[in-house]
């Protein structure tokens, strides 16, 4: 019996068809037509239930429970640039609680339909439409699943069926979505189309506002299925997918054409029959013409702007302001002892009358303290060498593989030099958070770390912390590359109470290292008494007027 979801308890609806030649103004001038559930726009194709017996759950079974959730990395460049904005597809979420976790999740679209059929160019359309800053967008071509060598010499005689499910890696698969979702970064399998092999190279990916899934077999696995929030199926002419697979494969993935058309009439197209075109019945929307078809992609962008609005994802700065007023100070913040010589350069860099050149003297002083203090906290573990004269000496070596310095630009690098200059060989990373003007949510725009850098104690530098927003991400960011919570050392040479209460509680194990913590922020979140903007201070920029008491006037520390 074919399968026909059911929507809150209705009874099986047959999918909406929306003409593909119908031209409308608006959304609301066609009220009744809803994006939710089995309603669909576009035409229905043909099923053949009986080839779905490995992806279709039962009918009445209600979506699971839905988990946290949260693009890319590294120095991948931007997705794409609109009038407005650039879609980056190198940020991370800013709505953490002030318990360092995610507090809501992201809206997970599956994009499914044939090969070359336009799910891509829908998805960049989607994006652009949406006009939200943090996107990732995952591609079912990077899980073929590994050939063996017999299956290597069939697909370059263009005799290997790459359209079967068994195609491809659902178990990979299922698990990234679900790592995404649960605000963990991911490694993604790199797929070189030419070779039909994986690369020896991985690319990171992190969560976003919204995450776009898109592949032929992208509703081809029940439990796949249940982690997207809304399905759309691109239904494209046969002829017109024959027509760009033709010069996608000759182009750019250096096929010729007899090679193309054989593969196409033996697997292409029995599997669409067999294994694509049914799975539109699953569909919430179905778009004819494919990016052709722009009413659809309004309708689609406008349920996805009412979802993100419901989940409100936005960075609760007062309730992390008020989540900890009146606790003691956690035993995992240490602070340099206030000799006369540290009051006295604290007395140098807070006064408004200290010139530039003087500020980045006493600054660079204290940092030079600081970073010697919080290496105190190393493990250390017995060893003995022998001295010149031949005596054994019982001393102390470090214990750990390896150090690495990560600043959190822009302030936070000006202590690289005080930390190479304790630290031979050290490894330096770099992390850029800025505050959107809008949101005021922490935003995380550029990252660069080192390779393996999980397996190093983590000395993680910024000159100011006042809400603790900044450090946090930081923090979220460094746990993603798998380094454990207790190698990881914040140094900051001024704090808030505040961001010492906010960093500590959610990431209790993290060592917190300051020179001096002040008790206030202002409503503006300045450090009272403060220090000033450090980085328009130490590197002679105008300040900007209502910027933050920050390592830069467009972060939130």
């Amino acid at each position: 019996m074919p399968y026909h979801p059911t929507v809150q308890g209705h009874p099986p609806l047959s999918p909406l068809y929306l003409p593909a030649s119908l031209a409308m103004s608006s959304p609301l001038a066609y009220p009744g037509i809803r994006i939710s559930g089995c309603w669909t726009l576009g035409a229905e194709g043909s099923s053949n239930a009986g080839s779905l017996d490995r992806l279709l759950p039962p009918v009445g079974t209600g979506r699971s429970p839905r988990k946290r959730t949260t693009s890319q990395c590294k120095s991948e460049p931007p997705l794409l640039r609109t009038s407005k904005r650039t879609i980056y597809t190198a940020g991370r979420p800013p709505w953490y609680n002030e318990h360092g976790t995610q507090s809501k999740e992201a809206f997970a679209i599956g994009l499914g339909g044939g090969s070359a059929s336009g799910k891509t160019t829908v998805a960049r359309m989607i994006i652009e439409a949406l006009d939200v800053p943090w996107v990732v967008l995952l591609s079912m071509d990077s899980f073929y699943k590994v050939l063996t060598q017999q299956q290597q010499e069939q697909a370059a005689c263009n005799n290997f069926n790459f359209d079967h499910p068994d195609a491809f890696d659902f178990d990979l698969i299922i698990s990234t979505l679900k790592k995404l979702k649960q605000g963990r970064s991911v490694q993604i399998p790199i797929y070189d189309f030419t070779t039909h092999s994986r690369k020896k190279d991985w690319k990171t990916l992190y969560g976003a506002n919204v995450i776009i899934f898109e592949g032929i077999m992208a509703f081809a696995d029940k439990t796949l299925l249940e982690l997207l929030d809304m399905k759309i199926f691109v239904d494209t002419d046969s002829d017109i997918r024959l027509v760009r697979r033709l010069r996608r494969d000759i182009s750019e993935r250096g096929r010729d054409i007899e090679g193309v058309i054989k593969q196409y009439n033996k697997f292409v197209k029995p599997a669409f029959d067999q294994y694509i075109q049914p799975t539109m019945r699953l569909a919430d929307i179905v778009v004819p013409r494919g990016s052709g078809n722009t009413v659809a992609i309004d309708l689609i962008v406008q349920h996805v702007h009412s979802q993100l609005e419901e989940r409100k994802l936005r960075w609760d700065m007062a309730a992390l302001a008020s989540a900890h007023q009146c606790h003691p100070l956690p035993q995992t913040l240490s602070v340099l002892k206030s000799t006369p010589q540290v009051r006295g350069m604290h007395t140098i860099i807070r006064d408004k009358e200290t010139s530039r050149d003087e500020f980045i003297f006493y600054s660079k002083r204290l940092m030079r303290l600081l970073i010697e203090h919080a290496l105190s906290f190393l493990p250390f573990q017995d060893c003995t060498v022998q001295t010149p004269q031949g005596q054994d000496y019982v001393g102390k070596c470090y214990a750990g593989k390896q150090i690495t310095g990560v600043s959190i630009l822009r302030a936070g690098e000006t202590m690289e030099p005080a930390l190479r200059a304790v630290c031979k060989d050290v490894r330096i990373g770099t992390i850029l958070i800025q505050t959107n003007q809008l949101t005021g949510e922490p935003e995380l725009h550029y990252l660069r770390l080192p390779k393996d850098i999980s397996d190093d104690h983590v000395i993680l530098m910024d000159c100011t912390v006042s809400t603790g927003a900044a450090a946090m991400m930081a923090v979220r960011v460094l746990l993603d590359h798998d380094v454990p919570e207790d190698k990881i050392f914040l140094l900051s040479l001024l704090m808030a109470e505040m961001g010492v209460h906010s960093v500590a509680y959610a990431f209790p194990r993290v060592r917190i290292i300051t020179t001096a913590v002040d008790k206030r922020v202002n409503d503006l979140f300045r450090i009272i008494p403060g220090i000033g903007n450090f980085g328009d201070r130490y590197f002679g920029t105008d300040a900007v007027p209502d910027g933050s008491d920050e390592e830069e006037t467009a972060s939130v520390g």
